[in-house]
Formats: structure tokens, C-alpha cells, sequence
């Protein structure tokens, strides 16, 4: 896998084939160990400018997804190792949803697209989550809207006590949703 280094999170693939291998994922497992924000990511896509975007993501279970939504992007993830709980948010930040996922072979669901601008987050329950994204670019910052009920990653302790009881929060939403079965 041939690459160029956009930052320290951030690899944009070089060549027009992109081939992608076992070895290379626990590359980028171990890369994201060290980054600050805990996590990585390699573009298959060339150019923030591609009106295609297609990524390999690993985050750590350390990883804090502040929660946000994409303005007028459809969104999609194919879960290739580890679990995660995906949380939907109304816009006021109550949870509407918690996907459990997995990769396929958890017995979970493995894939999950959105069509409408949610917000959303992850909680991470493995070491590591790999996952591949697919979203419409090009890229910009500000098409990307973060609400003002999470705090900002900066804050490592606001961002402790809320990535604490957003897990809390959904396995307690998981726990009603089943008795509703």
C-alpha cells in the first residue's frame, strides 16, 4: 500500500489500484495506538476533492467520537474487526437508536448506511475497531456539524465523563429496547 502522509491520522492512497492486506490493517492498528486522538485512517481516494470518498478507519477503544452529523452526505460502514455500539441522536442529544455492531462473523450487523443527516457516535467495545467508510466528497470541515450538548475533545475530562455515561446511556437504551420486544 503506497500512500501519502496528510497528517498523523490521514493517509491519502497514491496509486490508481488500491490493494489492501491483513499485515496493512495491523499497521494501522499499531499507528493508532500512538496518535494523539487515537485513531487512523487510509483513504483509498486520492484527493479530498473526489466526489467519492472511501476509507479504512481504525480507531481504539480510547478513541472519543464526538458526536456529529454530515450536511447532505449519505454515510456508510462495513465493520471488518472489533464491536461498537453506533448511537443515533435527535437533535436535543436523546438517543433514537443503538445499533450493535460487529464484523460478520460476530452474528451482529456488520454494515449500517445513512441517507439523512443524524447525529451520531461511536462506543467502541473492543481494543480495536476497524471499519471501512464510504461517503460523498468532497471533503469539507463544514459540512461536518457537531452539537453544543458534547463537549468538545479538547477537554479530556468533560470527554471522559461524557464518553462514561453515553456507554451507560446506551447499554440502558439496548436494556429497554429488548422488553419492548
Amino acid at each position: 500500500m503506497r500512500f501519502d502522509k496528510l497528517n498523523e491520522e490521514v493517509f491519502l492512497a497514491i496509486d490508481s489500484i488500491v490493494k489492501i492486506e491483513r499485515s496493512e490493517i495491523e499497521n494501522l492498528k499499531n499507528r493508532s495506538k500512538s496518535n494523539k486522538r487515537k485513531r487512523i485512517r487510509f483513504c483509498a481516494h486520492k484527493s479530498i476533492e473526489n466526489n467519492l470518498h472511501e476509507m479504512f478507519i481504525v480507531h481504539t477503544n480510547d478513541t472519543y467520537v464526538r458526536p456529529h452529523k454530515h450536511l447532505n452526505k449519505d454515510e456508510s460502514l462495513h465493520i471488518i474487526e472489533g464491536l461498537v455500539d453506533i448511537i443515533i441522536f435527535k437533535d436535543d442529544g436523546d438517543i433514537i437508536n443503538v445499533i450493535q455492531m460487529g464484523d460478520y462473523l460476530s452474528g451482529k450487523k456488520f454494515y449500517l448506511r445513512m441517507s439523512d443527516s443524524y447525529y451520531h457516535s461511536m462506543i467502541i467495545r473492543s481494543e480495536f475497531l476497524v471499519f471501512h467508510e464510504v461517503t460523498t466528497g468532497p471533503f469539507r470541515k463544514s459540512d461536518t456539524v457537531f452539537p453544543a450538548w458534547s463537549p468538545d475533545e479538547e477537554d479530556y475530562n468533560a470527554t471522559r465523563k461524557f464518553r462514561t455515561k453515553l456507554a451507560d446511556s446506551a447499554i440502558s437504551f439496548i436494556s429497554k429496547d429488548k422488553e419492548g420486544d
